[in-house]
């Protein structure tokens, strides 16, 4: 009756913005992402601490307002006639600012509850009730790189390149630790409604997935960032076109991009992504790490670096791993 499982976030090369069917979390588009290593989300979930209520505890810290969401992924694991849970999450990296903690706290979650429940489930059957809690969950479910499909009633992924095969460095410029003021879900559901970019964005995705799709299975660097770069620059541009306009970046996320402009003249294989929050993440070469993650560093206004390889999917671990 208890479990504890772990989860890497997932930063996504080309993304997704908007859902199609907000009842079942699809979203809008298909995606690609990858999963990251030194960043992670550990939860652990016991089904027999005699509680007549969940309880969850974020760094030993009870948190209500996370509580609701984190109780519904519960129930649609195990189903609501389960006993009352304690919860209890430990996340080595900013919640709720653009680095896709969701993503690996409903994972985490996922597996942990399953196993606790003494449930035996295919991991694709546990992406698919990650991705009920938080859309991006489901690809933390897998390591490397992933690509969730967005045909048919419910989400299929496809792992096109495991972590070890191509051994790129993401470099993490954290420029803001807050908690972003419009979550993901109510944000794209402006954009949805207001952008007039958004039936392009939902156009061109197919093109961008196809080309994103070759140049990882050619491992062909200079290709992933042209469709990586441009997929993430729609993505913010569809953001601020909207209604109010979703701004997340602040003075910090441009002069990160300004310094990884100037790496790239100087030879550097690497490219930028950004998700929805300021954060920069910097995808390179092993080559080219340390000198990424020095001019990242020395950027006005990034308050850490966090260097990171690809990582592993979602699992269990025991609680002394923590």
């Amino acid at each position: 009756m208890q479990a504890t499982a772990i989860a890497q976030p997932n930063i996504a090369l080309i993304k997704y913005w908007g859902k199609r069917d907000l009842g079942r979390n699809l979203p809008a588009v298909g995606s690609i992402s990858i999963t990251l290593s030194a960043l992670h989300t550990t939860i652990a979930v016991d089904l027999d601490a005699g509680l007549r209520n969940d309880v969850l505890l974020i760094s030993g810290v009870a948190d209500v307002e996370r509580l609701t969401r984190i109780s519904a992924c519960l129930d649609s694991v195990i189903g609501e006639q389960r006993p009352a849970a304690r919860i209890t999450s430990e996340c080595n990296f900013p919640i709720a600012a653009g680095l896709a903690s969701s993503a690996s706290a409903f994972a985490a979650a996922t597996v942990a509850a399953a196993a606790a429940a003494g449930l035996s489930l295919p991991t694709i059957e546990l992406a698919r009730l990650a991705g009920l809690a938080s859309g991006s969950a489901a690809r933390s479910l897998y390591g490397g790189f992933t690509e969730l499909s967005n045909a048919g009633d419910v989400i299929d992924l496809t792992v096109l390149r495991d972590e070890q095969s191509w051994p790129l460095q993401v470099v993490v410029a954290i420029t803001e630790t807050a908690a972003k003021a419009t979550g993901s879900t109510a944000a794209m559901e402006i954009s949805r409604q207001t952008s007039p970019f958004y039936e392009s964005w939902i156009e061109t995705q197919e093109e961008d997935l196809a080309k994103a799709r070759a140049a990882i299975r050619e491992r062909d660097f200079a290709a992933l960032a042209g469709v990586a770069e441009h997929n993430c620059l729609k993505m913010h541009s569809l953001m601020w076109a909207s209604r109010p306009p979703m701004m997340y970046w602040n003075s910090a996320t441009l002069h990160c991009l300004q310094t990884v402009r100037k790496l790239q003249d100087e030879g550097r294989q690497v490219f930028f992504t950004i998700d929805a929050g300021p954060q920069v993440k910097a995808v390179c070469v092993a080559d080219d790490a340390a000198a990424v993650r020095d001019a990242l560093a020395a950027t006005p206004g990034v308050r850490k670096i966090m260097s990171t390889d690809l990582g592993p999917a979602a699992r269990l671990v025991d609680g002394s791993d923590r």
